[in-house]
């Protein structure tokens, strides 16, 4: 009894009871007469419910008292009240009322089956769609994973990318510096083309006046030629003009500025050859040694060529010349027109060729002299054209150990200015016969000694050329132009 009395108050029918009531009288005069009906009805099933199960309490109650406990409390209280309800009840029920308390039961249970199935096919439903989410959840985990491989995946990559991308900053830090180095270069390249431009203006204008004046000089020439002249006397030679020719007119100008030129070529292209070798001798010194020795080696190619190509023009004109002007004064004017037929690139590989074989200067096996062919290049040119010049110009003797002079050589920066002896030599001196036209520059210091005289030979330096230096030595060549002296060009 106990356990059935515990279930009924577990299950709180009264209070659902009493909910019941108080929602029906609450929508009472809202819902139709069916549905009142209905939840009347509902209530009486629920209130029947209650008393089978308080009648199945009392049957048990009444069985633990045994034969005689409990007769006097259902004689007086249940089977009064049991007689009163039926009489009071039994005129109210009709036989239309138990046939529809009977259909309602009928249509009621058709409810719960269809409620039944309709939870079964739920369940069904349910259970298919979570076996769907099974086999998502499945997948998205696999998805998962697969995204935990290619995370670090990535991340290896990722690591391995930073270091490449570290090499390159420092490859680009090292281009961004030697691009501010030619940044600088160009600079001070530019400063001095800007400080030259109204300096060749003037030489310009200069050589225009002159060849004006020349133009006058050839009409007057003309009109003298057009006009009646004696015959010459038999024995007597022809007259000569005195009219200079174009080479002797445009000698100041022309010297004017090939001593600018040369004063560039220290100023910007020896900076240049300068930065360039840096990057492969780290000895300041060796690197100042082979921009010298290459000048020096430019000036003798050139005026070895300038003889040969001198040789040339005169046996050509030799059989066509006539004029005024001698032989010698038509082939130096013809060699000032046609400065551009000097064969440059020739004379560039014989000096790379013997400072190929110059013992006083070494060199990376890997790389070759070509670095500085811009250089040569130019110093080869304008030492070609300063040989047109009347007097020509050339450079000071230099060799070292010899005893440092003012007047020809200015110290560097990091010379010992009271050492008397030439270590070495920066920059040659441009001279006119024994006059100084441009200072050279020199390294003094103490412990400088003697050099033997530039007439002996020096012993051909014993290392071999590497293979990327392509050019080949000249054997057909009379005289190599380490060899000429001051005295033979």
């Amino acid at each position: 009894m106990a356990d059935t009395l515990r279930r009924l108050t577990n299950t709180s029918s009264y209070s659902v009871l009493q909910d019941k009531l108080e929602s029906w009288h609450k929508d009472y005069h809202v819902i139709s007469c069916d549905q009142n009906l209905n939840r009347c009805c509902e209530l009486i099933e629920l209130t029947a419910k209650i008393q089978g199960q308080l009648f199945a309490i009392l049957n048990l109650t009444a069985a633990e008292g045994g034969h005689y406990a409990g007769v006097d409390t259902l004689k007086t209280r249940l089977l009064p009240w049991l007689g009163t309800c039926f009489s009071m009840a039994r005129p109210s029920v009709t036989d239309n009322t138990s046939l529809q308390l009977m259909q309602d039961s009928v249509e009621k249970d058709m409810r719960i089956r269809e409620l039944s199935a309709s939870h079964e096919s739920d369940m069904l439903q349910m259970d298919t769609q979570l076996c769907s989410t099974r086999l998502q959840l499945d997948s998205v985990r696999a998805e998962l994973v697969n995204a935990q491989k290619q995370l670090d995946e990535t991340k290896s990559k990722s690591a391995t990318t930073l270091l490449a991308t570290e090499d390159e900053i420092l490859q680009l830090k090292a281009d961004l510096r030697s691009a501010h180095e030619q940044v600088e270069i160009y600079k001070r390249k530019l400063e001095t083309l800007d400080y030259d431009y109204e300096r060749q203006i003037r030489l310009l204008k200069d050589e225009v006046s002159t060849l004006s004046m020349e133009k006058a000089m050839l009409q007057e020439r003309l009109v003298r030629s057009r006009s009646p002249s004696p015959l010459p006397r038999p024995g007597s030679s022809p007259l000569r003009s005195e009219s200079p020719t174009r080479a002797q007119l445009t000698n100041s100008s022309r010297y004017a500025r090939l001593v600018s030129r040369f004063s560039d070529l220290y100023a910007v292209e020896r900076l240049e050859a300068q930065t360039m070798l840096r990057r492969h001798i780290v000895d300041l010194e060796m690197v100042q040694k082979i921009i010298f020795i290459a000048v020096v080696e430019s000036f003798k190619t050139a005026k070895l060529a300038y003889r040969q190509f001198k040789l040339r023009v005169r046996k050509t004109l030799s059989t066509s010349h006539f004029g005024p002007e001698t032989l010698e004064d038509a082939a130096v004017d013809y060699m000032v027109r046609n400065l551009d037929l000097y064969d440059v690139q020739s004379s560039v590989n014989d000096v790379i060729n013997a400072m190929n074989v110059n013992p006083r200067i070494s060199f990376p096996p890997e790389v070759d002299f070509a670095l500085i062919t811009s250089l040569i290049r130019e110093t080869c040119r304008v030492a070609f054209a300063m040989q047109t010049l009347d007097p020509q110009l050339d450079l000071a003797f230099a060799s070292d150990g010899e005893l440092y002079s003012d007047s020809k050589y200015r110290r560097s920066y990091d010379s010992e200015f009271t050492a008397p002896l030439v270590m070495y030599h920066v920059w040659p001196a441009l001279v006119e016969g024994d006059a100084v036209v441009v200072k050279g520059e020199a390294v003094t210091r103490r412990g400088a000694l003697w050099s033997r005289s530039r007439s002996s030979v020096s012993p051909v330096r014993s290392r071999s050329l590497s293979p990327t230096r392509s050019l080949a030595f000249n054997s057909k060549r009379s005289l190599s132009p380490e060899r000429l002296t001051a005295s033979r060009l």
